[in-house]
């Protein structure tokens, strides 16, 4: 291999680490969350509240897009990926009420 191929491949090596760690900590922030949202599902179903709070969605995808702009991460992705988690979060809320 050439220096630069060399060179090349070790940046590659690093910035792949970085994805392999950034990926480690979305599991991770994303089982802590839905903790959280399974705690809040248990709740509501114990009082009898509805699964969904679509006022409460709103400001959290008002939010997510606002944070997503400050971070230059494309906001309609971000809002498609908090829709998921939502969406999610719901169907869990569900199943405690049933």
């Amino acid at each position: 291999m050439s220096d630069t191929t060399t060179i090349a491949a070790e940046v590659l090596k690093e910035h792949r680490d970085s994805i392999d760690r950034l990926d480690a900590i979305l599991v991770y922030t994303l089982a802590e969350r839905f903790k959280h949202t399974q705690a809040v599902g248990r709740l509501k179903a114990t009082h009898t509240l509805p699964p969904s709070d679509p006022a409460r969605e709103a400001w959290q995808i008002e939010r997510l897009e606002r944070l997503s702009n400050e971070a230059n991460l494309d906001p309609k992705f971000a809002k498609k990926f908090l829709n998921f988690i939502i969406s999610e979060v719901i169907q869990h809320h569900k199943k405690h009420q049933e």
